[in-house]
């Protein structure tokens, strides 16, 4: 490892990030328990996890290409500063007494638009702040603080906080956007995507589905990153089919209740923390080929269990092992994608990863119930296995070590 570090520009930015994380989570939890106050209409209910997830396919493509076109860091001060009153109008509609669904969504709908390109912006931006060699040390300790934050604080601290008011994990939210806000705004330098695009001079520009095809062109002649992106969204769709049934699964056959259904989710946050933190000592220690590979044979091994074992340890333990995978993969992912995408590309090929990636979560999600329904509580865990074990039979030659470890030496080409 060379004398290189992370500087204040990085510790500015994943405190920006994991506040707003923070923030994120307590609406992410609280907005369930406000819409339960209202009403027990199931479609109702469900109708908020609809507008969370919906921005997630509508701006993805769209922010990516505004990534590209502006100055990343004002972007998502930009971005904070727009959820900053929108959450604390929802939060004063509460305290009076006057909030409907109708206004809860359209804030959920802000919020998670906002967050898409917020996202985005960030990956985008982190290449320019941390030297190369230091990428997945910093993607872990962002995924780390994004953990922390969003997966194991804000769910205890957000039921708490509604249990006083209901108003106040939001009041708490409206304020983390705008401490990320003020973070992001201590961050000195200019961050846009390609540096001759100065403010001032005339920039030709093309149409917006132009530079989406071309993010999307990009992705498609990279075989190493479209096949981690196939990958994961693929193997998102399995995962969420899963997850979205884990809690009949948790009830019917591993005897828990409540309490224990979150600890299973506890378990995996602990592992994804684990980690983040000790990622890039581990991915060094592995090499990335192995790091993906074993992680194949974790995520087939997950569904295996969950599909076999009424043990309720045997599975906690198994999504802590699955937890650390997810983590790893993450970081690994990123760190690639950073490492091989132009510069000017970057917001449009992150933001076109994330538009696969939520297309699985958003079927898995539907097809999840579906199939459990159907066919039975443990198919979707089957057919998550089976999937797990082709594409990793497929896939294992595409991460040969001499291709990974050329891809980790390979400087990114200008698309221009």
């Amino acid at each position: 490892m060379t004398g290189e570090r992370l500087d204040g520009r990085y510790a500015k930015l994943w405190a920006a990030s994991t506040t707003s994380a923070l923030g994120s989570g307590l609406a992410t939890v609280a907005a369930p328990l406000l819409i339960a106050s209202r009403t027990d209409e199931p479609l109702v209910v469900s109708g908020g996890f609809a507008v969370a997830w919906l921005p997630w396919l509508l701006f993805s493509l769209p922010g990516g290409v505004l990534v590209d076109r502006v100055d990343r860091r004002k972007l998502m001060i930009t971005l904070d500063w727009i959820r900053v009153p929108a959450v604390a109008l929802l939060a004063v509609a509460i305290t009076a007494g006057n909030v409907g669904i109708a206004l809860l969504y359209a804030v959920l709908f802000v919020i998670n638009a906002s967050e898409v390109v917020f996202r985005t912006a960030s990956g985008a931006m982190l290449p320019a702040i941390v030297p190369k060699a230091l990428l997945e040390r910093a993607n872990g300790r962002l995924y780390a603080g994004t953990t922390l934050a969003h997966g194991m604080l804000s769910g205890p601290l957000s039921g708490f906080l509604f249990g006083v008011a209901a108003s106040i994990p939001f009041y708490v939210n409206a304020g983390t956007y705008a401490v990320s806000a003020l973070l992001l705004g201590l961050i000195a330098g200019a961050y846009r995507s390609r540096p001759g695009d100065e403010p001032g001079e005339p920039v030709v520009r093309r149409s917006m589905r132009a530079e989406v095809a071309e993010g999307f062109r990009w992705l498609a002649g990279q075989r190493l990153l479209r096949t981690m992106v196939g990958l994961i969204g693929m193997l998102n769709l399995t995962l969420v089919a899963a997850t979205s049934v884990l809690v009949l699964l948790a009830k019917e056959r591993l005897q828990l209740g409540s309490v224990g259904y979150g600890l299973l989710f506890t378990c995996m946050a602990v592992g994804g923390l684990l980690g983040s933190v000790t990622g890039d000592r581990l991915i060094a220690w592995c090499t990335p080929t192995w790091t993906l590979r074993i992680g194949l044979l974790i995520e087939a091994a997950t569904h295996l269990v969950l599909a076999t074992s009424t043990n309720a340890p045997v599975v906690g333990v198994t999504l802590f092992l699955f937890g650390v995978h997810g983590a790893l993969w993450g970081i690994v992912a990123s760190s690639l994608r950073q490492r091989l995408t132009p510069p000017d590309m970057l917001g449009r090929v992150g933001s076109t990863s994330l538009f696969i990636i939520a297309g699985g979560n958003c079927v898995g999600a539907l097809l999840g119930g579906a199939v459990a329904s159907k066919f039975g509580l443990t198919t979707p865990y089957w057919a998550g296995f089976v999937v797990a074990v082709l594409v990793s039979a497929l896939t294992w030659r595409v991460f040969d070590r001499a291709v990974v470890s050329a891809a980790y030496a390979e400087e990114p080409a200008v698309s221009r």
